[in-house]
């Protein structure tokens, strides 16, 4: 006998239903037929998925709890559908040294509901090595906070660590950030829309080409966040050919968003990179060239985003739309669950070597999201769990909504309702 057994699953993409039999949190068969179990949940013939990984979320804590907190962050993951999540060093203090990392995780441990890996901050050389025995999911940098000394200082000694380490890259180049922010500044300039200016393309485009160049040179691998523009990943697909090894990853929003957002939604839409033109933004047809999608989730206070827009923080959070704005797509046709699988389970596990997590089969984690194709919703900020209440997606209709999440076998999230979990640490 086992612990549960979920009946009348339809996987994709084989589209039969099956029974899913769970035992210590671990997936122990999928068969016809159901086993006799402790628990049983009808399923009734929807789809599930394996849980969602987010490899990049700012859950501002500790030090930024009044924007988010380990708690909240991970049931608004949960209604999500996100099964995992990776949260970024960014927080106060900045999870640069051993003892912030420490002190993090024992924040996480005590408030996630939902599985969790950290990334952490590479600012201190000299605790690189510390840091890499507590296993991060990556070694994030900054590129429009550092100069090329530091960069090339930081990959070098990232790259002699014992284990093989991933960097992970915010991917603009700081003088040109800053040679056209002044100027906009300068010329007395806010206007929301003006934004997009203040950070062009090109930032993007020159940081990607040195990261990708040192990485080559080094043999090391490197994730590069939120990329926003065609010209960024064509370099970064033409970089694989020649043997980099380098992966993209694309936010919702610059999937479904241009910078005509910026005048419409102000700086409820800024972020970075921000918004990109119709010239050079990504979309949906883009996904086939794309390894991952994070939601880049980036919650901060209305009053904060009502400040002026060089004030106004960059953020938008995204960990409660992004699964239905996809799923609407599904519905739609023009992406498949292959397409979902593929961005939000199978290559994060891969890239982040999250090796019990993102597959449907024997001895993985019994991780699931289970989808009602037919549920409409319209995007409604006031009714998300997150403390964040606000998005640039507002009012936005949707078909196909997650309607159960499931943590190693633990009912985490059911018709919206969430449900006491303890979260661990992952980690490769």
């Amino acid at each position: 006998m086992v612990d549960l057994c979920l009946k009348n699953c339809k996987i994709v993409p084989r589209n039969i239903e099956c029974s899913i039999g769970v035992d210590n949190g671990i997936i122990v068969f999928i068969k016809k037929i159901p086993t006799k179990s402790e628990k049983t949940i009808d399923v009734k013939g929807n789809i599930v998925l394996p849980g969602l990984i987010d490899a990049h979320v700012h859950l501002r804590d500790p030090g930024l709890t009044y924007k988010e907190d380990f708690q909240t962050g991970t049931m608004a993951a949960a209604c999500g559908g996100f099964t995992t999540v990776l949260d970024m060093p960014n927080t106060v203090p900045p999870t640069t040294t051993s003892k912030a990392f420490s002190r993090k995780l024992e924040i996480a441990g005590k408030k996630s509901l939902v599985d969790f890996g950290l990334h952490a901050g590479a600012d201190d050389l000299s605790e690189i090595k510390k840091l890499s025995k507590f296993k991060p999911s990556s070694f994030k940098i900054y590129m429009d906070q550092v100069n090329d000394g530091f960069l090339k200082d930081a990959f070098a000694e990232i790259s002699m660590l014992e284990k093989n380490q991933l960097i992970s890259l915010h991917a603009e180049d700081k003088e040109i950030v800053k040679k056209c922010t002044k100027k906009l500044k300068d010329e007395k300039l806010t206007d929301p829309e003006i934004y997009q200016k203040a950070r062009p393309p090109i930032a993007e485009t020159v940081a990607i080409s040195k990261a990708i160049s040192m990485a080559m040179n080094l043999g090391i691998q490197i994730h590069i966040c939120h990329v926003s523009t065609k010209e960024s990943l064509n370099i970064i697909n033409n970089a694989k050919k020649d043997g980099c090894r380098v992966t993209s990853e694309v936010t919702p929003h610059h999937l479904f968003l241009s910078s005509d957002y910026l005048k419409k939604m102000g700086n409820f839409a800024k972020t970075n990179p921000p918004l990109r033109d119709k010239e050079h933004e990504l979309g949906i047809n883009d996904l086939a060239n794309i390894d991952i999608i994070g939601t880049d989730h980036a919650p901060h206070t209305i009053p904060e985003k009502e400040q002026n827009v060089w004030d106004a923080p960059p953020g938008i959070p995204n960990l409660e739309t992004t699964l239905p704005l996809l799923l609407t797509q599904v519905n739609q046709n023009t992406i498949s669950f292959d397409d979902i699988k593929r961005l939000l389970c199978e290559n994060p596990s891969k890239i982040f070597s999250l090796n019990q997590k993102g597959f449907i089969k024997e001895g993985m984690d019994a991780d699931f999201v289970v989808i009602d194709m037919k549920k409409e919703s319209v995007i409604n900020p006031e009714n998300f769990r997150s403390k964040a209440k606000y998005s640039p997606f507002e009012g936005w209709n949707v078909k196909g909504m997650p309607i159960m999440t499931m943590v190693r076998g633990n009912v985490v999230m059911k018709d919206g309702e969430v449900f006491e979990n303890k979260g661990k640490f992952v980690y490769h």
